[in-house]
């Protein structure tokens, strides 16, 4: 599963710069018995299946995790994952994500090796691995070098509380659609100005709750009230 999102684009390009390094361990690998069994039914009954102790204790310290290596387990009662929790991972020299799968894991794993809890949001999926190739996008992407334009980070949506502004390019005009004047005007400040207004309008309407924490600036309501106006 992690095979394509990990050797393409720019995570790809990313590991053979040597800027980042994506190992995946296989769970059953560690497991001692010829049917390579990692899981099993609950105590106390129940459906479902239950990630073994044993072979995930093997996996973890295989990697050899130090007392700063953040060992994260992606599950839905886990904090949800955002832009800032992304930026102070990015900052982090070793991290570990445990995928969960079938009915949960053995809460000895939780306890003994477990920092963080992460979701993806308030759903349910078979497993962690498509949360854990979701963690790994989000964080790597913000080390420096990963991505080339670096500038583009910081004008992407909810770095700065606000969603990002639409985009445009050729042609000019395109059945009957024309590109905002504003944008065609090569004058830089009403450019910004335009911009921040999208952004701004965006959060309005599609996540007004974001804009109670946004830093705001006195033009920022001065161009809400306008929106708000018009």
């Amino acid at each position: 599963m992690f095979c394509g999102p990990f050797t393409e684009s720019l995570l790809k390009k990313a590991q053979d710069k040597g800027l980042i390094s994506i190992n995946i361990v296989d769970i059953r690998d560690f497991t001692q018995d010829k049917h390579k069994t990692a899981d099993d039914t609950p105590y106390g009954g129940g459906p479902g299946m239950v990630l073994k102790p044993e072979p995930v204790f093997r996996a973890i310290r295989s990697l050899s995790p130090s007392k700063s290596t953040r060992i994260i387990l992606t599950t839905p009662a886990g904090k949800r994952l955002d832009q800032t929790m992304a930026a102070k991972l990015a900052e982090e020299k070793h991290l570990v994500v445990l995928c969960g799968h079938y009915e949960g894991i053995d809460e000895r794993i939780r306890e003994q090796f477990v920092t963080d809890e992460i979701s993806i949001g308030d759903y349910v999926l078979t497993g962690g691995e498509l949360p854990a190739m979701i963690i790994a996008e989000c964080v790597c992407r913000l080390i420096p070098g990963v991505v080339k334009e670096e500038e583009s980070l910081q004008r992407e949506s909810f770095n700065n509380g606000l969603l990002d502004f639409p985009c445009y390019t050729r042609p000019e005009e395109f059945e009957g659609q024309r590109v905002p004047k504003d944008l065609l005007s090569g004058n830089h400040a009403l450019i910004d100005r335009f911009r921040r207004k999208q952004m701004l309008k965006r959060t309005l309407f599609d996540r007004p709750e974001m804009l109670a924490s946004a830093d705001l600036t006195g033009e920022d309501r001065v161009i809400l009230r306008e929106i708000l106006g018009e």
